[in-house]
């Protein structure tokens, strides 16, 4: 059930008609399409059965998602964010199946309180697999003075300083939100999670998660698009989603298709993607599952 909840987000999450600035069924980049966010979801199955009877090796879990999503396409790297989520929380997951915890009173909560600790006591190996899986993924992040991950050096410095995963991510909360997300315990997961929840009452599925989508980017903005474009773009992007969302507040998502259907095609024109908020989106999807929700 976990692992399946973990795929059913990853489909789910990239059939949305529109995500503005996402590859979807419509929309897509030249290098990376929408069949392969499709294969990357079914090839990495197996991983998130694994990782739903694993306590441990959450290094190793993200390393071998990666592994199985670059088999099944060549559109690069698509999920490594949604992995570094839904990685722990399928562990999380996994282990409150086997308590018989999964649906009781408050099970969200201690899905939340499990998930911190698995990646809160991650260690050394742990940090080399990701150090590996990063490699491998070529993943676009910000330059950093030190234990830059796309420096040779690092594996050597993380062996020497004793580095856990739990340690690396946590230097990069304050420039990457998906890295926050461990630190702040997935904090804005949730609240994607009871948002779509929410919205699901009222609208189809796919505007439940459109809107949830603008809601989480007017709030938090986009960390990638900040580490590509800078910070000018990204508050003007932040601030496009703000204003989307208090017109639909006003006017209801139906008056508001064409707008963000043309906000949407500006930010593909510009090469303009918040994929850590659609990694988020991902990872609240999983949890709304795991939670109940069901299509």
């Amino acid at each position: 059930m976990v692992a399946q909840c973990a795929q059913l987000a990853m489909i789910l999450e990239v059939s949305t008609p529109t995500k503005p600035g996402n590859v979807d069924r419509f929309h897509e980049y030249a290098d990376t399409k929408f069949e392969h966010f499709l294969a990357s979801a079914v090839g990495v199955y197996p991983v998130f059965r694994r990782a739903s009877q694993s306590r441990r090796g959450v290094g190793t879990l993200i390393k071998d998602a990666v592994l199985q999503s670059m088999k099944w396409h060549s559109g690069g790297n698509t999920h490594f964010g949604t992995f570094l989520l839904l990685i722990p929380l399928s562990m999380a997951a996994g282990e409150l199946v086997e308590n018989g915890n999964l649906g009781s009173k408050g099970s969200l909560l201690v899905l939340r309180d499990t998930a911190q600790r698995i990646v809160r006591s991650t260690d050394m190996l742990d940090a080399l697999e990701f150090y590996e899986a990063f490699r491998l993924a070529r993943v676009k992040v910000k330059s950093v003075p030190s234990l830059d991950l796309r420096d040779d050096e690092t594996a050597e410095e993380i062996v020497k300083r004793e580095l856990t995963l739990y340690d690396l991510i946590e230097m990069s909360a304050h420039y990457d939100m998906v890295a926050r997300e461990w630190v702040n315990g997935f904090s804005v997961s949730f609240e994607s999670a009871k948002l779509i929840a929410e919205e699901i009452n009222q609208k189809s599925l796919w505007d439940a998660i459109t809107i949830t989508f603008l809601r989480i980017l007017a709030k938090y903005g986009d960390t990638f698009i900040t580490i590509k474009f800078g910070n000018e773009v990204a508050e003007w992007t932040k601030k496009r989603a703000g204003n989307l969302v208090e017109f639909i507040e006003k006017a209801d998502i139906k008056n508001a298709r064409n707008l963000i259907q043309s906000f949407d095609e500006e930010l593909i024109s510009r090469k303009i993607n918040p994929g850590s908020v659609a990694d988020i989106i991902c990872s609240g999807l999983f949890i709304a599952l795991m939670g109940g929700m069901r299509l």
